[in-house]
């Protein structure tokens, strides 16, 4: 799938987050509750985040050009990064919003109705979630796993709000509704902080997740075995873009028909394991001393100090 076919799931969350803003404000007003109110809250942040996702997968959907000769794709990671945010954002309005009710609690109304409409509304965001991620994991994006954990975060804060406001209603005891908003919107800080990580570790170009890692040296090991010799591996992800470089050293004594055939075979070996990635490799012949000079990423050129002199 294209980046820019990803943007209707972007229009799905949109979707999701205006209906459910419509429910829960609906749930508080019925009821009073601050839980639910902080419940319709962390829903306008899922709004604000949606339509941030829709920008940025717009963004990394654009071609290459001469300045971007990459491509966009690191786009994805300014919207997860924000969606963090904005999830540590709705914890603390949680705790805002809940504290002062903590402190002087007040009695619910129309306990029954509120909390019908506030099941519609996280069954909503359920369901969307569950399409967000696995889109998400499918394609890549880390934009939609993003927008799905917060709809996820979403859908535990109902849960525990419900819970909350079921309690008051079997207990009569006012103060457990702002309390389990507090323990509600301390859980949701994990997953903001989470996909905090994710963004900063994918701006400064994290290496692919351990899994692939496994399976390209695999590829490489079949090489191996045939005595063909590899280094330089270095690999990283940028959105829903990979990126794999290796040095290959043959026998110096190939020709460079025989050496791009084998590069050829390899590359396409390493886009069946890992779909879609983009490889750069480089033929070397490994009798070569200064074919060993390049292993890291700052290569020490042994030639330089002799011909300054």
């Amino acid at each position: 799938m294209e980046s820019a076919n990803l943007t209707r799931f972007a229009w799905l969350s949109i979707g999701a987050a205006i209906l459910t803003i419509a429910l829960k404000t609906t749930a508080y007003w019925l009821t009073g509750s601050v839980g639910l109110l902080s419940d319709a809250l962390e829903s306008l942040v899922n709004l604000v985040a949606a339509i941030m996702a829709l920008a940025m997968l717009t963004v990394a959907a654009r071609p290459a050009d001469e300045i971007h000769a990459f491509g966009y794709s690191k786009a994805e990671y300014f919207s997860s990064g924000v969606e963090g945010a904005l999830i540590l954002l709705a914890a603390a309005g949680i705790a805002w919003t809940a504290i002062p009710r903590l402190l002087v609690p007040q009695p619910l109304e129309q306990i029954g109705i509120g909390l019908a409409v506030s099941v519609l509304a996280s069954a909503i965001n359920f369901g969307v979630a569950r399409v967000l991620l696995n889109a998400g994991k499918a394609y890549r994006s880390i934009t939609l796993e993003a927008d799905a954990h917060h709809l996820m975060a979403d859908v535990w804060t109902s849960a525990g709000v419900m819970l909350g406001v079921g309690a008051v209603e079997l207990t009569g005891w006012l103060r457990l509704d702002p309390l389990i908003a507090l323990i509600v919107a301390a859980n949701i800080v994990r997953t903001g902080w989470q996909l905090l990580g994710r963004s900063i570790r994918g701006l400064l170009d994290a290496v692919l997740p351990a899994a692939e890692q496994n399976v390209i040296n695999e590829v490489l090991k079949r090489y191996e075995s045939r005595g063909i010799q590899c280094h330089a591996l270095r690999t990283r992800q940028a959105g829903t873009r990979a990126f794999i470089s290796l040095h290959v050293l043959v026998p110096g004594d190939w020709t460079v028909q025989r050496g791009h055939d084998l590069l050829e075979q390899l590359e396409r070996d390493l886009r069946a394991a890992v779909p879609g990635a983009q490889l750069f490799t480089h033929l070397e012949p490994k009798e070569d001393p200064t074919a060993w000079e390049d292993i890291t990423l700052d290569r020490k050129d042994s030639t330089a100090g002799s011909e300054s002199k």
